[in-house]
């Protein structure tokens, strides 16, 4: 029984261990050091991590913001070496629940192979800009 239960124990903690290091807490710069952007990003998380090819990644960014915000788009862009890949724009309130209200909040993204992701209002004014790197596993 002792045996039962620290197999028990030893599994749980592998499983544990095995989410814990499958995402990633990633440092993000601001595209632009000048901006005063309406939001201020605190973290932004990948999973899974390492990114692979063909499979759907998500990607939570946690941020604050010190004014509402009632619309706007996810613009997102990929670069590969510095080339210009792939380009989308999302409806901001089908990524999270709209409006927004000041304070903290999270906006998670799911699909494959992104590298920057700003963010506009509804009157197309920048309200973010965020770079950050990925490695990708094939």
């Amino acid at each position: 029984m002792a045996q039962m239960k620290f197999l028990g124990g030893l599994v749980f903690t592998v499983c544990l261990f095995v989410l814990l290091i499958s995402a990633k807490s990633t440092d993000v710069h601001y595209f632009s050091k000048k901006a005063n952007y309406a939001v201020k990003v605190s973290g932004l998380v990948i999973d899974p991590y390492p990114i692979s090819r063909g499979k759907n990644t998500t990607f939570q960014i946690a941020a604050a913001t010190n004014e509402a915000i009632y619309g706007g788009k996810l613009v997102i862009h990929v670069l590969y070496f510095g080339f210009h890949i792939h380009s989308e724009d999302r409806d901001l309130c089908a990524e999270m629940s709209c409006p927004v209200s000041i304070g903290d909040f999270v906006v998670s993204h799911s699909q494959e192979l992104s590298g920057i992701m700003p963010m506009v209002d509804e009157h197309k004014k920048q309200l973010m800009c965020i770079t950050f790197e990925f490695s990708i596993v094939s």
